[in-house]
């Protein structure tokens, strides 16, 4: 670790895909658009948009496919879309989307649950999805969910995590992620993993996707951002969570987020008052308030208490 933060950090809203996934009423079509539309006007330079899953199963992204032809498109913007199997690669590819990324497990367990297969399977799996998608001139994003603990399984083991880390590489993909998807990380830990995962990475760009469980979601940030790691996850309003994982809280919100960083003097390029009209409209139409927090003080804040 050198201890030396980055001067800029770049946010990727995973709203539209992480946070109304994770939501009974299905968002129209139209509606997502005028809200990745918003946030792109706030600033947000990459989106992830939509995942390519069995409609039946998650109706809320049965609308993928035209929802990534209606794009509004903007030079420096990018989109996004997540990928579990060989099918929803398939679909990615025919939708016309530049950029995917294929998720898999670091614990057996959630393996399981979440793409029914076993951890061993899942990962070969993957890899030849890497390998397609590569082939086929997509930008690839490789993320491992459980990175930082399971609630079935416990700690994973660095060794694991490094393992899979290594793999990814050697198959030529583009970004690395690591996911807190139970919100069990916590700084120490944060820090063994990524002692042994940046060495790997090398000059790979490494982003972390931090869920807020246990209300230590941007403690974590700031511990990854002492490694120089400048890439985070993040959603409206700390929407989202993981559907096999009981008492899931939401992302890192992306307004709390961009407040965070912008007070520490690290440029993000996010208006996080402009999001934060987002996510209040969002939370009037599920009825419902989410746990990020600045999207309810902006409301209220006069011009000189921003930053």
């Amino acid at each position: 670790m050198d201890n030396a933060m980055p001067d800029a950090v770049m946010l990727v809203e995973v709203g539209p895909r992480d946070g109304f996934q994770f939501e009974k009423t299905v968002v129209p079509t139209r509606r997502k658009l005028s809200v990745i539309a918003r946030l792109v006007a706030a600033g947000l330079k990459q989106i992830q948009v939509a995942s390519f899953v069995h409609p039946e199963k998650v109706p809320q992204m049965a609308d993928a496919d035209p929802l990534i032809r209606q794009l509004p498109r903007q030079n420096g913007v990018v989109y996004t879309a997540l990928v579990l199997n060989r099918r929803g690669l398939d679909r990615a590819m025919a939708s016309g989307i530049a950029a995917v990324e294929i998720s898999l497990s670091a614990s057996d367990s959630h393996s399981r649950k979440n793409a029914g297969m076993a951890h061993g399977e899942a990962l070969e799996h993957g890899l030849r999805m890497i390998d397609q998608a590569i082939s086929a001139g997509l930008h690839v994003r490789a993320s491992l969910q459980c990175a930082f603990g399971c609630v079935d399984e416990g700690r994973i083991p660095t060794a694991r995590i490094a393992g899979i880390v290594r793999r990814f590489v050697e198959h030529g993909v583009h970004v690395l992620a690591l996911a807190d998807t139970t919100g069990m990380g916590s700084p120490p830990l944060i820090e063994e993993v990524l002692d042994a995962v940046l060495p790997l990475a090398g000059r790979l760009p490494l982003a972390l996707h931090l869920h807020d469980t246990r209300g230590l979601g941007l403690v974590n940030l700031m511990a990854a951002l002492k490694y120089g790691v400048s890439i985070f996850d993040t959603a409206l309003a700390g929407m989202g969570g993981c559907p096999f994982v009981p008492g899931a809280a939401g992302n890192i919100g992306t307004e709390d987020t961009a407040h965070l960083l912008e007070s520490l003097g690290i440029h993000t390029g996010v208006n996080y008052r402009q999001v934060g009209a987002v996510s209040r409209e969002m939370e009037t139409f599920f009825h419902q308030s989410f746990p990020g927090r600045m999207h309810r003080v902006s409301a209220f804040q006069t011009p000189h208490e921003s930053i």
